[in-house]
């Protein structure tokens, strides 16, 4: 079973707001065993939604449109749809007792062009909107599914769990898909490879090995196709432990969450508390871990001490070794490692300062240039990193380092 996914609207083509939709789409789709063959996006335009429409059906089983339906002149789904099957637009009565309560609740008049978005065309069956007044629309035709949905997030995310993923699933008889994944951090994908190649080549033809890189971490992800759910999981977890075992250390986690999150978890389950001083990074390692409910059970707080004048009056480093090393040395990171350790009363520290870039840097520490380390009360470690020259990615891969190195720290020393 074989889906596409179309979106519509110039916002998305000129990068004014991002497919969030597509994205969760697909993970709905596949977590019920229905394959993306394609996402595409379209403006506003009646002959390229025309065309995307009679390329999809001769593509996909399952059409899922996002976009296009709102009152004003440039929404005009509808009535391609409309053209596309060859139907008149008709009032449906239930998408006007709908658009009628939801102007009533909030006392407010109901325009013309406002009534107008219960017309749907004929051949449809609506599926009711209740977090807007847009209805959403299912057709049968040709043997294929079209459904046509508004491309507010939270408006089409609720059509889906409540009306579209359980229709499909009584529609269509799915295989069950099996995902299983090891988030990996410190190793590249190409040595990854290497050094499981032999698993991957003895896996069987119906799971599936894809590498899935980001700056500083890869995710390894098994995908398993079949009937037997049971089996199918007992498979996945026979291979992924064979995975963990030859991977090693730069295993973060068997679980497809992010690695501040693994570490919050686990940090929280051996009752570890953690803080962090931050120069270069800028507070972005702190807004990974705080981004996460309950990590306050593990983090203390941070000090984002971007100045020398903030290391000294808050961390404690000392004047001197600011001057004598600078501060982007070991000395400097260290001792604003230990100084953030004792001024929040963590078990863990870390500490990053470095040159993010893209200017700043000097023959002997050229931009990229980045010390990390991670304090507890017995030991400190500190590493120097170069990375390159762009400072958005400096910045990601620096905390990812980071984390890297805190989690083997802890599991060093449990």
């Amino acid at each position: 079973m074989l889906a596409e996914i179309i979106t519509i609207g110039d916002e998305i083509l000129i990068g004014q707001i991002i497919d969030s939709n597509s994205a969760w789409i697909a993970q709905q789709l596949n977590s019920i065993g229905i394959r993306v063959k394609q996402i595409s996006s379209v403006s506003d335009n009646k002959d390229h939604i025309m065309a995307s429409l009679n390329e999809a059906q001769n593509r996909a089983d399952v059409i899922l449109i996002t976009g296009g339906l709102g009152p004003t002149k440039d929404d005009i789904t509808k009535t391609t749809l409309a053209e596309y099957f060859g139907v008149s637009l008709v009032q449906n009565k239930d998408a006007l007792e709908n658009v009628s309560r939801i102007f009533a609740k909030y006392n407010r008049p109901l325009l013309e062009v406002n009534i107008k978005q219960a017309d749907v065309p004929e051949n449809c069956e609506i599926i009711l909107n209740n977090n807007g007044t847009a209805p959403g629309m299912w057709f049968n035709h040709g043997g294929k599914i079209f459904v046509s949905m508004p491309g507010v997030p939270h408006e089409m995310m609720y059509m889906m769990e409540e009306t579209v993923l359980p229709k499909l699933k009584s529609i269509f008889k799915l295989p069950t898909i099996v995902h299983k994944t090891i988030v990996t951090a410190g190793e590249g994908e190409s040595f990854l490879a290497e050094k499981i190649a032999d698993i991957e080549n003895s896996l069987p033809s119906h799971i599936k090995l894809a590498y899935l890189p980001k700056l500083g971490m890869v995710r390894l992800r098994l995908s398993a196709y079949g009937e037997n759910v049971i089996e199918l999981n007992k498979e996945v977890e026979q291979y992924a432990s064979k995975l963990i075992e030859r991977v090693g250390k730069s295993v973060i986690t068997d679980k497809d969450i992010p690695i501040e999150k693994a570490i919050l978890d686990e940090m929280d389950a051996s009752r570890l508390t953690l803080s962090i001083a931050e120069s270069c990074t800028g507070g972005y390692l702190s807004h990974l871990f705080t981004q996460h409910s309950g990590s306050s059970q593990v983090f203390l707080g941070s000090v984002v001490s971007y100045s020398n004048n903030a290391k000294e009056t808050i961390l404690g480093v000392n004047p001197v070794t600011l001057q004598q090393y600078g501060a982007v040395s070991k000395e400097t990171v260290i001792e604003m490692a230990v100084g953030a350790l004792h001024k929040f009363k963590s078990d863990y520290a870390v500490a990053i300062t470095g040159i993010a870039g893209p200017h700043g840097g000097t023959a002997d520490k050229p931009v990229g240039t980045v010390w990390i380390a991670v304090a507890n009360n017995q030991k400190t470690y500190a590493q120097m990193f170069k990375f390159g020259n762009k400072r958005t990615q400096n910045i990601e891969r620096t905390s990812i380092t980071a984390l890297s190195m805190l989690i083997n720290s802890i599991r060093e020393n449990p």
